[in-house]
């Protein structure tokens, strides 16, 4: 499902990425593009590659053909006729282009709320600590947790660390925001508040 328009230029450009682990051939010459501002779903069975997908995007995997692009840059490897791996300090800068919010949470459990949103602003994005926790109280309070800024993940329900995650990923300002079935992992009645999230970035135009 897609909403938007796709007169404007892609934002991200999938062409014929293919990827196989061992002899499994998991994606097979996907292509997809995304305009700025729009929202796309990535439907299919448990095991039809869509997290694999999503994963390559951010080269958390790396692909073994076809090219990802965002806003006209190759993701994982060099501009150029060899296929050549980005450094890692280039893919650190790539990463924070694209945030992930993962179906696990993945919080780190030794910080708070606050201290999640407030590591990638300074380690990445080089903000003191002050300029971090008023961007984090700003998104916290965005996702409905500012009453929960200093509260560490074991003493948040799993809605609440999955708001927690959604706005750690957007607090970082990314120019595209992915979702990995961020609400298979919560009980029915959590997955509302989740969405609500969702939609209202949706609505402020991230793609």
């Amino acid at each position: 499902m897609a909403t938007g328009s796709n007169d404007s230029p892609a934002l991200l450009d999938i062409a014929e990425v293919s990827k196989s682990f061992g002899s499994v051939e998991v994606l097979r010459s996907v292509s997809l593009k995304v305009s700025k501002g729009e929202v796309v779903t990535v439907i299919g069975p448990s095991g039809s590659g869509k997290t694999t997908l999503l994963r390559c995007v951010n080269f958390l995997e790396s692909y073994d053909s076809g090219s990802i692009r965002i806003d006209g840059k190759e993701v994982g490897f060099r501009d150029g006729g060899a296929r050549q791996r980005r450094s890692e300090r280039d893919l650190a800068g790539m990463r924070a282009e694209t945030g992930m919010v993962f179906q696990g949470f993945n919080l780190f459990p030794h910080l708070t709320a606050a201290g999640n949103i407030m590591l990638g602003l300074t380690k990445v994005r080089g903000k003191s600590n002050a300029e971090a926790r008023s961007i984090a109280e700003h998104w916290l309070g965005r996702v409905g947790l500012t009453h929960k800024a200093d509260s560490l993940p074991a003493e948040l329900s799993g809605g609440q660390q999955q708001r927690v995650g959604i706005a750690r990923a957007v607090a970082m300002e990314p120019k595209i925001l992915l979702l990995d079935e961020i609400t298979s992992a919560l009980d029915p009645e959590l997955v509302g508040e989740v969405l609500a999230v969702v939609k209202s970035l949706a609505e402020d135009g991230m793609t």
